[in-house]
């Protein structure tokens, strides 16, 4: 009968070869995965409920407004009232006109005659501000527009 002697048994060690792969596969789920921000938001807006609503078909065609009491990163500067952000700047209902034919021109000829301007306003605003937004956007030819909002009952 043969004895083994424990001190003389070693752990095997771990093998590390597959690792790579793990990471990279990992790595390239959250790369399809997450979606990026495309803009950096300089107003703060609660999007409003509703019960009958709409998903956008076809994105790329979509120019987003959005309308809300400015952050406090920029309030010094813009003050209490309601602001417009269009892209990454705030901007008057008269840049509007300039911004929609600027978007036009970004997109490809079929997105443009099919183009829609999605505006996601916080559910405080006034009316005044949306109404002065929506004739702004029927000088400029937008004539679709869409208001984002939330399933009621879904956050």
């Amino acid at each position: 009968m043969t004895f083994f002697n424990r001190a003389r048994r070693e752990v095997p060690q771990l093998n590390t070869a597959a690792l790579p792969d793990l990471i990279f596969t990992v790595l390239f789920f959250f790369i399809t995965v997450t979606h990026m921000r495309e803009v950096t938001l300089k107003v703060k807006y609660q999007v409003p409920e509703g019960t009958e609503l709409t998903r956008l078909v076809k994105k790329s065609a979509v120019t987003y407004i959005y309308i809300g009491k400015p952050t406090d990163e920029i309030r010094h500067v813009t003050g209490d009232k309601t602001s417009i952000q269009l892209n990454d700047k705030i901007a008057d209902t008269t840049d509007i006109i300039d911004y929609v034919a600027e978007e036009r021109k970004r997109m490809s000829p079929e997105d443009a005659q099919n183009m829609s301007v999605s505006i996601k306003a916080d559910r405080g605003t006034e009316m005044g501000v949306i109404t002065d937004v929506k004739q702004a956007l029927r000088k400029a030819g937008a004539l679709r527009i869409n208001y984002s909002a939330n399933q009621k009952g879904k956050k």
